[in-house]
């Protein structure tokens, strides 16, 4: 099956458009509209988010003792693929197509170079902004290791094709081919291409993870491990320090390097005053993926969230001022795992020793919200293995051994930062400020948090520091700030129990 050659000689081809070329054709397709900023403003339709339970890999030969096989890493047979990718040529036969050539990779020496062929031109340009974009002259020598192909408009039969919904998210390896159809999500290209890396660099010594990264003026490099809503775009987006990346990275025998060329940040509840890097970002030529804009101004309401709570801003790195272009450093001084506990019990810093640290990243814990999906009416604890298990082909093992023999080789200091509830759960205490989380985290990374004093606190073990410069010393410990303290005893002995139960899978 040589796939490069049947899609290029089927429909009609777009290559490599300009950015305003991009927004000329969505406008004219209806596919969107100019908010205010001139950002171009999008709808996802049915799915927006990911689907994980429709993502598959097929099980060829060469890969298929490797894969973490699950209901993470779903197997599809090479018929089933070649199956779909029959329909696929199919279905562009009579398609205008937008094609995008690219890296996926900062760091030369890891890149890989990878074409995006779109149903859709406001989805071209999402890869066009959220890939590391070529120069004219890498352009002419481009050569793609991997190609992904997005139609929204083709969904699957389930019974004849193999998959469990209208929707598909299919990886070859051998075939080095992504099949994506069924959705509008524009998310599910860019996660394909970090499973993918996921996949390719651990056996050539890089750890691939999914962290923000930023560098301080002495070289310093932090790593923000954290699932969605626990603030790791907003906390690595700091005037102070240079943005590395806001979500996808490396670590080689080198050091830090961004996957990406763009960022993919929550709209949410934005606004200027409290993360006005990502505010000011949002501006011509960025993607706004379901944020509803008022009717006669067209002014994004950030607020309304009755599309959907994952709201999200895609536009280039170059947008944040004071982006590292390119992205690349040295190695980390400092890494922390955030986490937005919605039960309240967790402390809302900690020092974690080298085998807490391990302990947590294979947890890798925060809280679903009552309200954010159906069904969910108390917080709920949720685990992704290495803060990124629906992306990981291979097991959780095999990412957490090298980031712990990294971490040792370099002395990283790591931290476990809460971002969430304090006083009570979800519905009766407060999320802890982001002031505060903001002056927790830059002791963390100019080290003054090594000048206090830490005392274990008794149900997790965490190490908690006796002082940080700006922040009330009752908010540092959870217990005092909760009136029924034997509630809060039951709340936290409940999720330790939830911890262990979730790591029994990682001692077998």
């Amino acid at each position: 099956m040589n796939e490069k050659m049947d899609v290029l000689t089927i429909g009609v081809k777009h290559f490599n458009l300009s950015v305003s070329e991009l927004i000329k054709f969505a406008l004219e397709r209806e596919e969107g509209v100019l908010a205010s900023t001139k950002a171009l403003q999008v709808f996802t339709g049915k799915y927006t988010g990911r689907s994980p339970k429709d993502k598959f890999i097929v099980n060829e030969g060469s890969i298929k003792d490797q894969i973490d096989w699950g209901t993470i890493n779903q197997p599809i047979s090479e018929n089933q693929f070649k199956r779909l990718y029959r329909k696929a040529l199919d279905y562009m036969a009579e398609k205008e197509l937008f094609i995008f050539d690219g890296f996926a990779g900062a760091d030369e020496n890891f890149r890989m170079p990878i074409r995006i062929i779109n149903e859709y031109a406001w989805h071209n340009l999402f890869v066009h902004q959220l890939f590391i974009r070529p120069s004219d002259e890498k352009l002419l020598e481009h050569k793609a290791d991997f190609t992904v192909i997005a139609l929204p408009g083709l969904k699957a039969d389930p019974v004849c094709d193999g998959t469990n919904s209208e929707t598909f998210i299919c990886i070859s390896f051998e075939k080095r081919l992504v099949l994506i159809g069924g959705t509008e999500y524009a998310g599910e290209m860019k996660k394909s291409i970090f499973s993918v890396l996921n996949y390719l660099l651990p056996s050539r010594n890089v750890v691939p993870m999914h962290c923000s990264a930023n560098v301080g003026e002495q070289g310093d490099v932090a790593l923000f491990f954290g699932l969605s809503g626990t603030g790791k775009t907003t906390l690595s987006t700091d005037p102070n320090r240079k943005l590395i990346g806001d979500d996808e990275h490396g670590w080689s025998e080198q050091g830090v390097f961004n996957f990406e060329g763009g960022c993919y940040a929550k709209c949410a509840y934005l606004t200027e005053e409290k993360e006005p890097q990502i505010w000011n970002a949002i501006q011509e030529g960025t993607v706004l993926e379901n944020v509803v804009l008022h009717p006669n101004t067209f002014i994004a309401d950030y607020g309304n969230t009755r599309i959907t709570e994952n709201t999200r801003a895609a536009y280039p790195i170059e947008m944040i001022p004071n982006a590292l272009i390119p992205g690349k450093a040295g190695h980390p001084n400092v890494i922390i795992f955030l986490t937005a506990d919605a039960f309240g019990v967790l402390p809302p810093l900690s020092k974690l020793t080298k085998e807490q640290a391990m302990y947590h990243f294979l947890n890798g814990y925060t809280s679903k919200l009552a309200g954010t999906e159906r069904g969910v009416t108390e917080p709920e604890a949720t685990f992704s293995a290495c803060f990124g298990a629906p992306f990981l082909p291979l097991h959780p093992s095999v990412y957490a051994k090298e980031l712990g023999r990294k971490i040792e080789e370099h002395n990283v200091r790591v931290y476990l930062v809460n971002t969430g509830w304090t006083g009570g759960p979800y519905g009766k205490g407060k999320r802890i400020e982001l002031s505060l989380t903001r002056a927790m985290v830059s002791a963390c990374l100019d080290g003054s948090i090594e000048q206090a004093n830490f005392i274990a606190e008794p149900v997790f073990g965490l190490l908690i520091p006796d002082k940080v410069l700006g922040v009330p010393t009752n908010v540092l410990h959870p217990r005092i700030t909760w009136e029924d303290k034997e509630q809060y005893d039951l709340a936290a002995k409940g999720l330790l129990n939830l911890f262990a139960l979730n790591f029994v899978k990682f001692n077998k």
